[in-house]
């Protein structure tokens, strides 16, 4: 189960990183629009303040107020043909015989925002243009809102690169500590049947007994060796998938087993008699079986029962491997299948993680720990596609 969320991870995190990037850039454009409309709104009371300014003969301390509070853009006001009659907030010094830089200022807020129309009464001084605008600028809060969606896109990217570099390192880690194990699962692997060759040359050099056998003995070990070699350097590569008798090579891997376990080890197996054909590669697949099943048999001390079942669905296949040993606590069900884990002293924490591999990574299966209780034993299920 866990392997399967953590490839729906892989495959939705882009579509996730879009959509909060999305609603970031939504919410800031909602914020940067109500600030904005609230500036509108202020500059227009501070154009009606200023038109009661002029129009009443006895404007009253609120009109003050506001026009000296109130607005905090930078504002220039022009008559009808466009002439600067005044400015507010305006970094513009009147003493400089030059108004290019205030024309210029005035170009760059015209860009910003629409201006707002002042229309006084016929009746006020002609002195005083009866049709006046008032452009104003964005305020400095609005301006660094602007940036506000950069800055946390930023901080969003980094903590991005920071979370990969973790994943990173550790998958490195992995990877150091999946080739350390390798190594010492290969020379276990290999010295088993070396150490039962060079007894057989031993008996060969004394010619205590029957050479037909001695040499049948030493075939059976060399294909062994074969075998591990093939794994080994399957393990490296992408290997090819064909139709394969999962049910045959099932039996065949039990039966090995059995012949070569303690007495004290009993099958309870359930397995259908009919073919049934899917995507395999024997010996991964038998490998992944034994690692398992010895796991079981450590488990248990090599004494006890070990059930298997294989059953056939629509379009897989359910392995269930279930022994009577202390079990495994709830807490650790995710780490067993990572390289290098073991909970026993002489252990290399090889075995289920290149059950996972074969199962995962090469079959596009499933492995996991279906239950597991303390001191009553564990299921594992593996589960393979037909197609």
């Amino acid at each position: 189960m866990i392997s399967k969320v953590n490839l729906n991870l892989k495959k939705i995190w882009p579509l996730i990183f879009f959509i909060i990037v999305a609603f970031i850039l939504w919410n800031t454009y909602i914020l940067f629009q109500t600030v904005k409309n609230e500036e509108r709104k202020k500059i227009k009371l501070w154009a009606m303040s200023q038109k009661e300014l002029i129009e009443s003969n006895n404007p009253s301390n609120i009109t003050f107020e506001v026009l000296q509070q109130v607005a905090i853009n930078p504002i220039i006001q022009v008559d009808n043909h466009e002439n600067v009659i005044g400015y507010k907030n305006i970094d513009w010094n009147p003493n400089r015989k030059d108004s290019l830089e205030l024309y210029n200022e005035l170009k760059k807020i015209k860009k910003e925002n629409e201006p707002i129309l002042i229309k006084y009464q016929d009746s006020i001084k002609k002195s005083i243009s009866v049709n006046q605008k008032v452009y104003y600028g964005d305020s400095l809060m609005l301006k660094k809102l602007q940036y506000y969606p950069l800055a946390l896109l930023l901080i969003i990217l980094l903590f991005a690169i920071v979370i990969y570099f973790i994943f990173w390192t550790a998958k490195i880690s992995e990877q150091n500590r999946l080739w350390a194990s390798m190594a010492k699962e290969t020379a276990h692997q290999i010295g088993t049947p070396l150490t039962s060759l060079f007894g057989w040359i031993t008996l060969f050099k004394e010619k205590k007994n029957n050479s037909n056998f001695l040499l049948s003995e030493i075939e059976k070990d060399l294909k062994r060796l074969k075998i591990i070699t093939n794994r080994f350097s399957k393990i490296g590569s992408s290997p090819k998938l064909n139709p394969t008798d999962i049910v045959f090579i099932t039996n065949k891997t039990l039966s090995y087993l059995s012949k070569r376990l303690s007495k004290l080890i009993v099958f309870n197996v359930l397995i259908p008699k009919k073919k049934i054909l899917i995507p395999l590669d024997p010996e991964l697949y038998s490998w992944t079986l034994e690692n398992i099943i010895n796991n079981g048999i450590d488990s248990m001390k090599g004494k006890g029962n070990i059930k298997f079942l294989l059953k056939e669905e629509k379009d897989i296949v359910n392995i269930e491997i279930t022994d009577c040993g202390s079990g495994i606590e709830k807490n650790l069900h995710d780490k067993i299948f990572l390289p290098g884990y073991t909970s026993k002293k002489t252990g290399w924490g090889l075995g289920l993680s290149l059950a996972k591999r074969i199962i995962v990574d090469y079959h596009k299966g499933l492995i996991e720990i279906k239950k597991s209780l303390p001191s009553k034993g564990t299921t594992i299920k593996i589960v393979l596609k037909k197609n």
